[in-house]
């Protein structure tokens, strides 16, 4: 079993034991689910997209699978915060497209607003930290 590493997230590291890896996996889970959100509603209000697109999005910076956004999708909807509508591909059965709502938008201004403030505190104590240990 591996984790991904805090210096490169996309480099894959050894767990140092069993317990070790199942306190680190449940938080990156934990965490992965409180930012999903707000990932799903960013990349929403730059344009519509269906769900395996969304995956492949996401998934170029957060390690995600299919199954964590589907109901996630379905939630947002059914909150109102998202609609869908069915568009024809290329080469098989039309895709459903997820967009944004007028309240699906304002969620994803508060929810991003929210986080860059959040952000902002988690990297000044990390630079407190990291300058105290120098």
């Amino acid at each position: 079993m591996a984790r991904p590493s805090l210096r490169n997230p996309h480099r894959r590291v050894p767990l140092a034991g069993p317990v070790a890896g199942v306190q680190e996996d449940l938080m990156n889970v934990q965490f992965k689910k409180g930012v999903l959100e707000i990932c799903v509603l960013s990349v929403l209000a730059r344009r519509d997209c269906y769900g395996y697109e969304l995956v492949g999005e996401i998934s170029k910076r957060i390690d995600i699978s299919e199954g964590t956004i589907y109901p996630l999708l379905r939630r947002l909807r059914d909150e109102g915060l998202v609609t869908t509508y069915l568009q024809e591909s290329e080469g098989g059965a039309p895709r459903k497209y997820y967009r944004l709502t007028g309240t699906g938008r304002d969620r994803e201004r508060e929810l991003r607003d929210e986080w860059m403030q959040f952000a902002t505190s988690v990297n000044a104590i990390l630079a407190e930290v990291t300058h105290d240990a120098e």
